[in-house]
């Protein structure tokens, strides 16, 4: 359980971030990095809550929140630890793919590219799963120069097709996908 009593500690007035393991990294760090962009998603993702009311769609991204605690966990830990480290694991994967397709089930097939936008809640999906893709693009960096677990990198790349899907999903209901008209201002 996290446990905290002080909020400011002065350890980062030096530009440098403590890890799990205890360890210090540069705060522009690509591992810093992808940490923040893994935080703002959430961020968003809570954004949008604040415009659903409770029901399975709103307890789904509250789960998905709290995943997103655990997987900038993962990412905040280095590869070797002397301790059982908080990992995303395959089913966590999984699951979002079955919600996926459970979803995906009762939409129509695409026929154009969806413009992000909408009443707020939606809206704010298509923006967290923009920011989810930077989240992704970051971590992957950080993977090419240090260990990164490849099923966060999976689930980062899953989720973005997640909010996706749930904002169409949402949608139906509001007035349907907003359609890219190619050239349409030509």
């Amino acid at each position: 359980m996290v446990k905290l009593n002080k909020i400011y500690t002065r350890t980062g007035d030096d530009g440098t971030a403590g890890l799990v393991d205890g360890s210090r990294t540069s705060k522009a760090s690509w591992r810093m990095a992808a940490i923040g962009d893994v935080d703002e998603a959430n961020s968003s993702i809570g954004a949008a809550l604040a415009h659903l009311s409770s029901g399975p769609t709103f307890e789904a991204l509250r789960r998905i929140q709290n995943e997103l605690f655990d997987l900038g966990a993962d990412i905040a830990t280095p590869e070797q630890v002397d301790f059982e480290a908080l990992r995303i694991e395959p089913s966590q994967v999984t699951r979002l793919e079955e919600e996926i397709d459970a979803m995906n089930a009762n939409l129509d097939p695409l026929d154009s590219f969806i413009l992000p936008g909408g009443p707020p809640a939606i809206a704010m999906l298509y923006l967290a799963r923009a920011v989810v893709r930077r989240a992704e693009r970051s971590t992957v960096a950080l993977a090419a120069e240090e260990w990164v677990n490849e099923d966060a990198i999976a689930y980062l790349n899953r989720l973005s097709d997640h909010l996706f899907v749930t904002a169409r999903a949402l949608a139906t209901g509001q007035g349907g996908d907003i359609k890219w008209v190619p050239g349409a201002t030509r």
